[in-house]
């Protein structure tokens, strides 16, 4: 397994071994040891997501409160999408700032991101299908959108006519989420991550 930081603090891209014959193959697509080296930490595992979406359909830029966030371990496990990491943290240095990775069930990469960070993907193939593994679990009044179309991020999605849902239609742009103090901030997501426990759990917030 080889785990590569991305350019964007928090984000790393891993890339699996896999180990073919006749039968069919075999991988590793999580280890929660070799990523802890990585990161600094554990992840801790509080709920696994599943999500399906037709070519074309676009899924974020979503985000939540920290602490306690959200990180997540993304891969692709049918079809391919163009998974998407932007750095939303007030007073970081690449504030607004996106990158993108393919993630595919030929390579099959995955994607972690730290607390924090804002996440959304484009599916590329039709049923592209994604799981997800999540530090948290589902807090719909702690998790906040930023709209992907926003001309201000210029996420370059590969889709002629973006398909999105209702909430990420309307969702604020940057600057409107920004003008509301909603953004995490960057030295408070650092702390937080850094007073990570063994076991990826906050003991000084009680998460």
């Amino acid at each position: 397994m080889k785990i590569r930081p991305l350019s964007i603090e928090g984000a790393w891209e891993v890339t699996p071994q896999q180990h073919g014959d006749p039968r069919g193959l075999f991988m590793e697509w999580y280890r929660f040891d070799q990523l802890a080296e990585a990161v600094g930490h554990p992840l801790r595992l509080a709920q696994a997501n599943l999500s399906i979406s037709g070519r074309g359909v676009v899924r974020g830029i979503h985000f939540a409160d920290v602490p306690p966030g959200q990180a997540k371990y993304v891969t692709c496990v049918r079809g391919a999408v163009l998974d998407v990491v932007v750095d939303l943290r007030t007073g970081s240095p690449t504030f607004g700032r996106w990158e993108g990775v393919r993630l595919d069930d030929t390579d099959r990469r995955a994607v972690y991101l730290a607390e924090g960070l804002g996440h959304g993907f484009c599916a590329l193939s039709d049923d592209a299908t994604l799981t997800y593994l999540c530090s948290t679990t589902y807090n719909p009044t702690g998790e906040h959108a930023v709209h992907p179309l926003d001309p201000e991020l210029g996420i370059e999605w590969p889709a002629e006519v973006p398909q999105l849902s209702a909430r990420d239609a309307a969702a604020p742009t940057l600057a409107q989420v920004r003008a509301a103090g909603t953004l995490p901030d960057y030295a408070a997501c650092r702390a937080f991550v850094a007073g990570l426990g063994p076991d990826g759990m906050s003991y000084s917030d009680g998460i």
